[in-house]
């Protein structure tokens, strides 16, 4: 009997429970291999869920351009997929964990594969994408044309066709089956992780659920590195590929009007969570169950509940009443509490982060979309799943407590708020755009105003301010159109059409100089690649440095609950850290995004579309300003955290335990007291010392020292000493050996 309770010890109580004495050897190992099992498939579809989330947030700026939107409207459509959540996380959280916690994660991947199929499905309910550019009207004339290319601003032409295209840009309004796509991936992804997590702590050793974690969330983390290089990919190909002739294309990657397949990645990512759901189909309830057996009410499924102050939760008729009860239960912990305003805090800056990180990199140095995914892909985010897996390794390795494992976490974020400053000096200049960011006589600054785009050397043109077309003359400075540029001819076809006799080109410089302009935004100058390797740098080393404490963080709200409220704990956080911080950040990022742009384009109909020209130095400001402002303010709450953890763990030391915990406290030592002549080095104590911890076991210790004494008389109180230095030498057990 005393081999069997030996052999029930070194697995989790709850499959304890489930498994008779006689059956445990023989199902042991099978029981460990089912969780490897679930461990494998639930990181595969951490994998398919973060690489669609990812390629979403990648494909910011296509959807943008392609659906005519603003900043904030695109983080509207971002935001839907929190917006799922809300919708039913709380429910699941709570009612999930009482039910097949495996089956709801596959209904929910397939969930999640059918929002991914109809947003990518938008794009063939629409027609093929179209662009502002002149060069289709010049084209379509037998000969060469004068007066700063008049085809462009031939009105007969938009009186002619205008209705027609009005009609057709009603397309735009597709935008809305993207949100409900995205919304509906929300709702799929919802049991996904609560359940998941809470299933492996459950079945898993109290020492190794931070490492398996920990390998998950690493594991997640190579859904954005391929989640990113397929952005890369798709923005790369054209938005219409394989319906157009390309060599009628006239706008390359780099331009402000490029819109990439965004459609083909969303495909994708339906069926990588299409295959990511069906394993979960197959598993049982609980590892080693076909189907569970209900736990007896009188005991206890987790041993770690009896060594805290919480009550498990008793099943109750009214099952609303249970759900309040464990609410409220949840919201009266400070600890909890604080914990939940710090993390939305680091989630508003994260999510704001994530979300335009791309962009801010296409607008301030200069980059395509597709460059910008892929450096992302491969440099910072390969850096934060090594800095998450090293965090897990840290507190399996040093065995962190709770406390020490929020100074960790707290101690590695300000190391890597303090670097975010950095970014703030790893800047571009504007690039000089006649009207905009420079005057047409070369003196920079930044101009605001529709009539700042005119200029006595087009001012006989008769131009429309409402076009985006850019040129770029060999002196680096860009024109928005031909016609803006005074431009009287040209030559050449698609890409490779030149403006010849610029007017305004001839203007601003010596005599000599070429008039001469081709198609297309002129690039950042040659310093500005510099500047962009320094953020690059510091980004990977703030993102690693950051991710250390990841894990840990995690693991203080696992372990500062009740057992029986991990679930629900973790949606609760989940939900709240959404809704406050994923619905709103990029929705009001886009608002203050916005404010920073110089041009926005014009739709068919009227109306702003997407913004074609930011200015750089503003966007700089507000973007960093908004990251570092909001994660500056988490710190308090952080700091708060660990000041409770430290009362509350000492709190728990000075507090007597009922008779029951203290049983299973002495029964923890008496354990480690018979493996002390094997290893008196330290051998695991299976999650006893997190709880147990060195006050509690001291003074278990010494109460039967008493009982000894009274029975054994000196003798006995000659051997207890030396017995009680060694458990507490083998359980490091460092409070009151000195009492």
């Amino acid at each position: 009997m005393e081999e069997t309770f030996e052999d029930r010890t070194k697995m989790t109580s709850q499959l304890a429970l489930y498994v008779s004495n006689g059956e445990i050897s023989g199902k042991r190992r099978r029981g460990i291999s089912t969780l490897k099992m679930f461990i494998a498939a639930l990181s595969f579809a951490y994998f398919c869920k973060t690489l669609a989330g990812t390629f979403v947030k990648s494909s910011i700026t296509q959807l943008e351009r392609r659906f005519d939107l603003s900043s904030s409207r695109v983080g509207l459509i971002d935001g839907s997929f929190e917006l799922g959540n809300l919708l039913f996380l709380a429910v699941v959280s709570h009612f999930g964990a009482k039910m097949h916690r495996p089956r709801l994660i596959a209904a929910g991947s397939v969930l999640m594969a059918a929002g991914a199929f109809l947003t990518g499905l938008t794009h063939f309910f629409m027609g093929p994408y179209k662009y502002d550019t002149v060069i289709a009207a010049f084209q379509n004339e037998s000969m060469s044309t004068v007066t700063c290319l008049s085809p462009e601003n031939d009105t007969s032409h938009w009186n002619e066709t205008g209705a027609q295209a009005c009609e057709k840009e009603s397309s735009s309004n597709m935008w809305i089956y993207v949100f409900l796509g995205n919304a509906l991936r929300g709702i799929g992804e919802t049991p996904v992780t609560p359940l998941g997590i809470s299933y492996i702590d459950d079945f898993a050793k109290a020492e190794n659920s931070p490492f398996y974690i920990a390998c998950i969330q690493t594991i997640a983390l190579l859904g954005p590195v391929f989640g990113y290089l397929l952005g890369s990919y798709c923005a790369n190909l054209y938005v219409d590929v394989g319906y157009v002739d390309m060599e009628s294309v006239t706008i390359s990657p780099n331009d402000a009007r490029w819109v990439g397949a965004w459609w083909l990645g969303m495909l994708v990512s339906a069926g990588l969570l299409f295959l990511a759901s069906i394993p979960f189909w197959f598993f049982p309830r609980s590892p080693d169950v076909k189907e569970a057996k209900p736990v007896p009410e009188k005991e206890n499924p987790n041993p770690r509940a009896d060594c805290t102050n919480n009550k498990p939760v008793t099943k109750t008729a009214d099952v609303a009443k249970g759900f309040l009860s464990s609410l409220k239960h949840l919201l009266c912990n400070p600890t909890y509490f604080l914990l939940i305003c710090g993390s939305t805090l680091k989630f508003n800056s994260l999510v704001g982060m994530f979300t335009f990180n791309a962009k801010y990199i296409e607008q301030q140095f200069g980059q395509s979309a597709s460059r910008a995914n892929f450096l992302i892909g491969v440099l910072t985010l390969p850096a934060v799943a090594v800095g998450i897996f090293l965090g897990g390794v840290v507190m399996k390795r040093y065995k962190l407590s709770v406390v020490s494992g929020a100074q960790f976490s707290f101690a590695v974020s300000l190391g890597a708020y303090l670097l975010v400053f950095l970014k703030f000096f790893t800047k571009c200049d504007n690039i000089p755009v006649a009207g905009l960011t420079t005057s047409y006589n070369g003196m920079p600054g930044v101009l605001r105003g529709g009539q700042t785009l005119f200029s006595e050397c087009n001012s006989n043109c008769s131009c429309s301010a409402d076009v985006w077309d850019p040129v770029c003359s060999d002196s680096g400075i860009t024109y928005i159109s031909p016609c803006l540029a005074g431009c009287l001819s040209y030559s050449g076809y698609g890409k490779k059409t030149v403006f010849h006799n610029c007017t305004c080109v001839s203007a601003s410089f010596p005599a000599g100089s070429s008039t001469s302009v081709k198609l297309g935004q002129c690039p950042q100058a040659k310093s500005c690649s510099r500047s962009f390797t320094s953020y690059m740098a510091v980004s990977v080393l703030s993102a690693f440095i950051s991710s250390l404490g990841i894990t840990p963080a995690y693991m203080v709200t696992i372990r500062c609950i009740s057992p029986h409220l991990k679930s629900l704990a973790l949606g609760m956080q989940t939900m709240i850290v959404r809704v406050l911080g994923g619905i709103p950040a990029p929705i009001y990022f886009g608002a203050f995004i916005d404010l920073t742009c110089l041009k926005w384009s014009v739709k068919k109909c009227g109306g702003r579309g997407a913004c074609r020209l930011y200015d750089s130095d503003m966007y700089r400001v507000v973007f960093l300003g908004l990251v570092s402002g909001i994660s500056g303010v988490s710190f308090f709450f952080t700091f708060a955290v660990i000041i409770f953890l430290r009362k509350q763990f000492r709190k728990e030391q000075d507090e007597p335990k009922t008779p029951k915990q203290k049983e299973l406290c002495i029964q923890s030592s008496d354990r480690l007291s018979a493996r002390a002549s094997k290893d008196i080095e330290g051998v695991p104590n299976n999650g006893f010392d997190a709880e147990c911890n060195a006050h509690e076991a001291a003074e278990r210790l010494r109460s039967r020292s008493d009982e000894d004494d009274r029975k054994v008389g000196k003798k006995a109180e000659a051997e207890h000493p030396a017995k009680k230095l060694t458990i507490v030498k083998i359980t490091h057990l460092k409070t009151t050996h000195s009492n």
